[in-house]
């Protein structure tokens, strides 16, 4: 017994692997180290968690590094169980590898980044981790009304940037179109509605409109797509009920229902303010009484 014992830690290959788990084992305090450290000193966010992904992306290589150096004599012997092994892992392991390379995929062709609001498999938040293996979102939506969290986080795996659609609303423009619509009574002062429209726009979206300008250039240089107006844009139909003014116009991806709730707000207190020319319109119902019917029954 004590003749095997001396043998086992003997064997250099034994001696390899004690050696590779004492390296990884430093490894891994020294990027736990750098981590919090940097933690402490870097106050912003976003700079904080791409350096902290960073050193562990860092640190993965570095244990790779340190592997092949370590069997860089056994490598040669163990290609061919490698490749036998390794048709069998990649088959039991087909979806793993997938978002492996969906993984790669995120990070060297842009797909999305974290803080991007995206729609993923159906489900629609902003990323906050990119995992080698999984992206995590910080849903909204579904029963919360508008682009609010509700509290949900979901891990999707990266794999489905190749089997899905990626909706990004914050890539490369993170603008939304959006639009309301308000309706006016017939005999209104439509020329004094679409002044006021046009005000309120100017006003609360001006700035989004200029924003928006400068990075729709910067798309229009890099894809193959049309110079279109990012101004507020007001249109007017009449139908059966009323004439119906719609303000189209361009706003930040996280103020959609901001800005909304806005446009609103200063339409009713600039319409209050017009009443005598301006009247907003309603679907009315008026529900008429049946006659009496007098029945004479003649004997």
């Amino acid at each position: 017994m004590a003749e095997f014992i001396n043998k086992w830690l003997l064997d250099p290959t034994v001696g390899k692997i004690v050696t590779a788990l004492f390296a990884i084992i430093i490894l891994i305090a020294i990027v736990r180290f750098i981590q919090r450290l940097l933690s402490k000193k870097i106050k912003d966010t976003d700079t904080r968690y791409r350096i902290r992904k960073s050193v562990s992306f860092f640190g993965y290589l570095a244990a790779v590094f340190v592997l092949t150096i370590v069997f860089s004599d056994r490598l040669g012997g163990l290609t061919v169980a490698f490749g036998v092994a390794g048709a069998g892992i990649a088959f039991a392991l087909q979806e793993v590898i997938v978002s492996f390379a969906g993984w790669f995929a995120i990070s060297f062709a842009k797909f999305y980044k974290p803080g991007d609001r995206v729609q993923l498999g159906g489900i629609k938040g902003d990323v906050i981790d990119i995992g080698i293996l999984r992206t995590t979102l910080m849903e909204v939506g579904q029963w919360v009304n508008g682009d609010l969290y509700n509290g949900r986080v979901v891990r999707i795996a990266n794999s489905f940037v190749f089997k899905d659609p990626v909706f990004n609303y914050s890539g490369d423009f993170p603008f939304l179109w959006d639009e309301i619509t308000v309706p006016i009574k017939y005999g209104s002062d439509y020329n004094l509605a679409r002044e006021i429209f046009s005000k309120i726009s100017n006003e609360l979206l001006g700035e989004y409109s200029q924003r928006a300008k400068s990075a729709w250039e910067d798309l229009v240089k890099k894809f193959l797509i049309e110079n279109a107006s990012v101004e507020p844009m007001i249109t007017m139909i009449a139908n059966d009920n009323w004439v119906e003014f719609t303000i189209r116009y361009v706003v930040d991806y996280k103020f959609r229902r901001t800005i909304k709730d806005k446009m609103f707000m200063r339409i009713l207190e600039e319409v209050d303010k017009n009443k005598d020319k301006i009247g907003l319109a309603s679907a009315t119902f008026h529900l008429v009484e049946t006659p009496t019917i007098n029945v004479k029954l003649d004997n």
